[in-house]
This record gives structure tokens, sequence and C-alpha cells, in this order.
């Protein structure tokens, strides 16, 4: 009988150990595997601090130019909820009604960002009068609106606590999905925290998770476009492409239009349209020029935009717009945005790193307008980056790295004022029911209206 026992227990850690369910507690994380691949991560990420491609000044736009056109913007549309990564499927942003920024309504530290070589963090989601974000050792928050915590989850043991985790959040069906930069998927309860599932993927996760008619959509490090069921994280379909290691990290991006296709680029600079039902492929594009093939592992990318029938994107080196249906071409423009493009009329909004507030005409691809808004700051202070940007009713809202919240006009292409919120700034402002919010690098969570 005893020997009889020992079969059924062997058997059954065989077949626990080989599936891809990873357990919460952490005991199946300790194989020999495992442990490797996690010292090879935690390597890695060490090495950015010293690798991170500093692009040469042939690549910074620096141009200003006056604006001499009526710009038209649409009305305000009160947005009452934030629930995924680009607000949308189709990451297209416009104007959001925004009651202010005068007064602050919350401003709390929240979670432990100890890595400081981290240099991204993920903007929070709006739910129900709730907020939800995660702090880069990995723990999920959930907040009211005045900041006090609901409840808090944290799935890694000890293994990976020398990892920085670099979470993705999306809310579909009151769950919240989250993939990670260690290769682990997961799906949470949002009223109470239950783990509805998990699984580990065993390859890092690079983009930021969408989640459609009941699929999950990521890419891997691979460069692999994976679809996962909602319902319990097992694989549907992938599509392979160039395999190429990140270094960086940044998130990439994916987006899915009203027809239900997925539109992704990865690290090749690859931009591929395909059925979001059974992966079939309907047209692929290489947008990345010659100068750019030696720096692949540095590739980022602004989150890819869907207006109408055309696809938007931005890059370290330029912005491109092509036809959603054939992926043909129609214009590209050597400057690059900080943040995700916002589209308005017949025009394109952005803020460049190095503060050029810029208006692009995306019919041909003219720039119209540029300002450097950084001028507004006093000289000391205007050595810094632009973190992110937003338009809240007809009105630019631009975060600087060194914690300044800069004011331009859409309509006249001309900075207006700035606000000081204090701290570093890394992750880009949302908009919800009318309120702003915003997260500085030390889990500091700001709320304005």
């Amino acid at each position: 009988m005893n020997k009889f026992n020992n079969l059924i227990v062997l058997f059954s850690f065989v077949f626990l150990t080989n599936c891809s369910v990873v357990d919460p507690v952490g005991v199946w994380n300790s194989s020999e595997k495992e442990i490797k691949r996690v010292a090879n991560l935690e390597k890695k990420q060490k090495e950015i601090i010293n690798t991170e491609k500093i692009y040469t000044s042939d690549n910074i736009f620096s141009k200003e130019k006056d604006l001499n056109s009526k710009i038209i913007l649409s009305k305000p549309k009160n947005n009452l909820e934030w629930k995924m990564s680009g607000l949308n499927y189709q990451n297209f942003l416009g104007n959001i009604y925004l009651s202010g920024i005068e007064n602050t309504f919350l401003k709390k530290k929240i979670g432990k960002n100890k890595f400081s070589y981290s240099k991204v963090m993920g903007s929070p989601l709006i739910f129900n009068n709730k907020i939800f974000f995660s702090d880069n050792n990995g723990t999920i928050f959930c907040t009211n609106q005045i900041g006090e915590v609901i409840w808090k989850k944290n799935i890694y043991k000890k293994l990976y606590k020398k990892i920085y985790k670099n979470l993705s959040l999306t809310i579909y069906k009151n769950n919240n999905y989250i993939s990670d930069n260690i290769g682990f998927i997961y799906s949470i309860n949002l009223d109470n925290a239950k783990i509805n599932w998990i699984k580990n993927h065993g390859i890092p996760l690079k983009s930021k998770i969408k989640v459609f008619d009941e699929k999950i959509f990521l890419i891997n490090q691979d460069n692999r476009i994976i679809s996962f069921s909602s319902k319990n994280g097992s694989i549907i379909w992938d599509i392979r492409s160039i395999p190429s290691v990140i270094k960086v990290q940044n998130l990439l991006s994916l987006s899915i239009s009203n027809q239900g296709h997925l539109v992704s680029i990865d690290t090749s600079g690859t931009l591929t349209k395909a059925n979001t039902k059974d992966g079939r492929i309907f047209w692929t594009i290489n947008i990345a020029d010659s100068a750019f093939a030696h720096a692949t592992d540095f590739f980022k990318t602004s989150d890819v935009v869907i207006s109408n029938n055309n696809v938007f994107v931005s890059t370290e080196s330029f912005i491109a717009s092509l036809d959603l249906s054939t992926g043909s071409n129609l214009w590209k423009l050597k400057i690059s945005s900080a943040g995700t493009p916002i589209i308005n009329g017949q025009n394109m909004f952005i803020v460049t790193k190095n503060g050029f507030f810029v208006i692009i005409n995306i019919i041909n691809g003219e720039i119209i307008s540029s300002k450097n808004i950084l001028n507004i700051l006093k000289k000391r202070k205007r050595s810094t980056k632009i973190s992110g940007f937003i338009m809240g009713s007809s009105k630019m809202y631009s975060l600087t790295h060194n914690g300044f919240l800069i004011t331009s006009s859409p309509t006249t292409g001309k900075t207006e004022n700035f606000k000081k919120i204090g701290g570093l700034i890394t992750s880009s402002p949302i908009i919800s029911n009318g309120n702003l919010y915003i997260r500085t690098k030390k889990s500091k969570m700001f709320g304005f209206n």
C-alpha cells in the first residue's frame, strides 16, 4: 500500500511540475531551471543601467515654428473610466474633459518602488471610482479616490525578490489581468483580490496587455505575438517574428481596431495586422530605417494608435502613418513623441522628449506648429525630459521628469503656464471623470480637479 501511495505522489508531482499553472505560494517555482532563468533575468536587468542607447543629436528635433493656421478641436468628452493602457482598444485619447487642476484632492504615497534603476512606470487604471496600480516590487493596489487602500496583492515569492517587476494591468469583466517582465500572466478578482488563475509563460512579456473577446494579447521577449485564453491563460494562437532581446524597460504596444483586428509592433520595427480570432495575418511591414538596424535591442515605441482607417506609431527616430487596410506607408516624419500621439480632427498633437510641443497635419505629415515648452521654466530647470502628456478640455498637459506640469494651448501652439508637482515623474498622466491623475517614481499618487 505504501508503494502504491508513493507512486501516486510521484505521479502527481510529475504532472504538476509539467503543467503551466504556477502555485501562488511559490512551491513550484524553485526548480533548477527556474532558478537559473531568474538569475539570468536579474543579471540582464543590472546591465540595463549601463547599456541603454543614447541617441545622437541627429535624431533630436529642435525647430520652432509659429502656428499660422486655425486649429479646430472637437468638444471634450467626459471619460468615466480608464480600464486599460491607452484608455481604449485603439489607444485613441482625443480631447478628454478635465474640470481643472487647481484643487489637489489626492496626494499620498502608496507602495514601494525600491528599484532605483527603474525608468518606466505604468499609469493607474480607474474603474467604479477605484484606482488600480502597481509598484516595481510587483504589488498591485486597489484604493479609493482619496488613496485609502482597499486591498493589495503580491504573488511573488523569495525567488523573485531581487527582480524589478514591470507590470501591465487591464480590467475586463470585473477581473484584473496582469502580465509582467518575468513571464507571469494572471487574473485576480477586482472586488476581493482573489486569484482566478496564474500561468508562468517562462519568457519575459514585453508588451502592454489587451483583453478582447475573451482573449489576452501580448508580445514576449522573442517577438512572438500571443493570444491567451482569458478564462485560464492557455495559449490559443501565436505569431512568430524575428527574435530580439530588448534591453530597455518600456513596453511594446498593441492596438485593436473596431473590426476586431490586432495591430502590433515588435522590436525589429515590424508592424503586423492579424485577425484576433485565429491569428491569421493580413499584412506585415517593417517601418524601421537603415540607421535603426544596429540599434534593434534598444527599440522604443509609443502606443500604436488607430484612427478611422489610419495607423500612427512613433519610435525613437520617426513618426509614421500607415493605411490600416493595406499597411501601405502614407508618410514618415523624422520626429519622435514622448508619449501616445493624440489625434483630433485632421491634426496630431505630440510633445518630444526634449520639450517641443508639435502639431502635425495627419493628411500629409506636415509640421504646422512647434514650440519649446521647457523655456517657460527657469534656466536651471530646463535640463530635463518629457515623461508624458495628455489633452484635457482643449489644453495640453505635459509632465517633466523633474516634476513639473506644463500647460500649452493646442489652438495657438503656445505655452501658457506651469505647476510644480514634485518628485521624479516617469509615467504618463491620465484623466477620468474630470480628474487628472499623476504618479511619481517614489510611489506618490496625485489627483487634481
